[in-house]
């Protein structure tokens, strides 16, 4: 990719091909040196951005709860963060909040931009096509009320990025209730990566414990996420952790599916090159979308100053936190809080002013946020529809009055719309190709077969929403009986011992057949990777190409 050429006393290093535009960086004999330390960083193949938009659903309002997708997103945001990546970190969206934090997503790429879409919920397969569960899903749902993976990677390839890396930590089950057809034609494009938390047709698991803790997937994942190493390496050695893990061995198997034509790795450098004003425009709206409010200091008739601080847990996730910074000396009592919050945000009153984090619901910042203060949560910033304005109540008692009776002094704050809320992801969503299912059978985004029919499908127990499978699983139901001694996650409840395997992310639709057992398949990593003589040779005659 780079060449040496001698001129005269001097050495030349040039590169035509992988830096736009071209660059020749000229040495003496005497700086060689450099030469051969910084030669290997300069052959990297560097990216003109990195953006990475991870979802994780788990309040389902018709379907069974889930737990990890909130630990799981956290870790691997802070992981990605690392590797520069500009990461919007959403819980608990309805399906047009789904559709409108993907296109917001899009308007981040361009050329040259590696991709990285990671979400962890419900979700199931049909046909070799993806889908995604949002929380606000009927029972039973259908495509119509899902994401189509492999509608979001068309999108993608229209932007024409360098590396699209999917991410799925979701069942592949077929659901039953899905009938729809293939109408969505993708592009033949290198550098597409897939990684499924579990093989076709198969569950994958969160475990059950009695703290906050990972999903399967992810637990492996983050230990590799940042091994400089080109991405489908670093997804073959979680397969082959994975593999080793007793809790899953024969029930879950990541699967790799990848036409990577580059060494290409999340740990590439960014160089925006003829992209840099694109680049910086994008930087200034991810940045519009991660402003968190000032800190303020709140000064009250009575004497009393309150500082009022903020943090961010998530994208869509704000943590308000009050600290009296100064008392009258003749108080006795004082104490500040926050009230009247928009109606938008569905705030419980029982879960604010909290006087520790985990007592509101945080439990993965804790330990980055100030002691002595009320915490209180706010989830679901992207229902906002106006500028947040709340109150802030001082209450306190003085040593001179006869009673012990507070008065009350209050302030009104306005913070403007925080973090995603300035994106309006509650809007009416767009009709957008997203709806649809994907042609391409045999890209690398898909298996080489079809999802088997319903005869090989699992038969569920109506009541509890919950498939059970009396070949794999305990007469627990979703529960396997393990045991093992882990450490929690980063910011999360510290040593975690797991009981047992616990809820799939996959909710099972009903069907009047009775319980059976799934056929025996076999559970291995694959990866593909599909170079374009294969194409022409062997799916030509299968394949409707879109011209690029």
């Amino acid at each position: 990719r780079y060449y040496l050429t001698s001129c005269s006393s001097e050495l030349c290093l040039c590169s035509d091909v992988l830096l736009k535009p071209c660059m020749s960086l000229i040495f003496g004999w005497y700086s060689f040196y450099y030469i051969h330390h910084f030669l290997p960083f300069m052959c990297l193949i560097p990216a003109t951005d990195k953006v990475a938009l991870l979802i994780g659903n788990l309040s389902y309002q018709n379907h069974p709860q889930l737990k990890a997708p909130m630990v799981d997103v956290y870790d691997l945001t802070n992981l990605l963060r690392q590797l520069n990546f500009k990461v919007v970190s959403l819980l608990d969206l309805t399906e047009s909040e789904m559709r409108n934090a993907v296109d917001e997503f899009l308007l981040l790429l361009h050329k040259g931009v590696y991709g990285l879409l990671y979400y962890a919920g419900h979700g199931y397969e049909n046909y070799g096509n993806s889908f995604m569960v949002p929380v606000d899903a009927p029972n039973p749902y259908r495509s119509a009320n899902c994401l189509c993976v492999q509608s979001i990677l068309k999108l993608m390839q229209e932007k024409e990025t360098d590396l699209n890396v999917f991410l799925l930590d979701m069942c592949r089950k077929r659901n039953i209730h899905d009938d729809s057809t293939s109408n969505v034609v993708l592009r033949v494009t290198a550098n597409i990566v897939f990684g499924y938390a579990t093989c076709q047709d198969a569950e994958a698991f969160e475990l059950s414990s009695t703290g906050f803790t990972n999903g399967v997937f992810v637990k492996f994942l983050k230990k590799r996420l940042l091994d400089d190493e080109k991405i489908t390496v670093v997804l073959d050695r979680v397969a082959e952790d994975m593999g080793q893990f007793d809790a899953t061995k024969g029930k879950q198997a990541l699967e790799i599916r990848s036409s990577l034509s580059e060494r290409r790795a999340l740990t590439d450098p960014i160089l925006p090159g003829d992209s840099a004003d694109l680049a910086h425009a994008h930087s200034r709206q991810w940045a519009k979308a991660h402003e968190l409010p000032e800190s303020m200091c709140l000064n009250f008739d009575c004497g009393a100053q309150i500082k009022l601080g903020f943090a961010a847990e998530f994208s869509n996730v704000l943590v308000i936190y009050t600290h009296i910074v100064k008392k009258p000396t003749d108080m006795s009592f004082c104490q500040a809080h926050v009230t009247d919050f928009s109606q938008d945000l569905d705030v419980d009153p029982k879960l604010m002013n909290r006087e520790t984090p985990e007592e509101t619901g945080i439990y993965l910042l804790s330990s980055s946020l100030p002691q002595h203060c009320l915490y209180t949560r706010l989830s679901s910033l992207q229902k906002l529809r106006e500028e947040l304005v709340f109150t802030v109540c001082l209450q306190g008692t003085f040593t001179a009055m006869d009673d012990d009776h507070p008065i009350h002094w209050t302030k009104s704050v306005n913070i403007g719309k925080p973090l995603i809320a300035r994106l309006d992801l509650h809007r009416a969503m767009r009709r957008n190709s997203c709806l649809q299912t994907c042609l391409m059978p045999h890209s690398p985004s898909h298996s080489p077969c079809h999802s088997p029919g319903p005869e090989h499908r699992h038969h569920l127990y109506h009541g509890s929403h919950q498939a059970q499978d009396y070949n794999r699983l305990s007469p627990q139901h979703r529960y396997l009986d393990i045991g093992e001694h882990l450490q929690g996650a980063v910011g999360g409840c510290g040593d975690i011992y797991y009981e047992n395997l616990s809820q799939c992310r996959y909710d099972p639709p009903y069907t009047s057949g009775g319980l059976s057992s799934s056929p025996g398949r076999l559970s291995i990593p694959i990866e593909t990777t599909d170079d374009i003589n294969e194409l022409q040779t062997v799916f030509i005659n299968s394949l409707q190409l879109q011209p690029q």
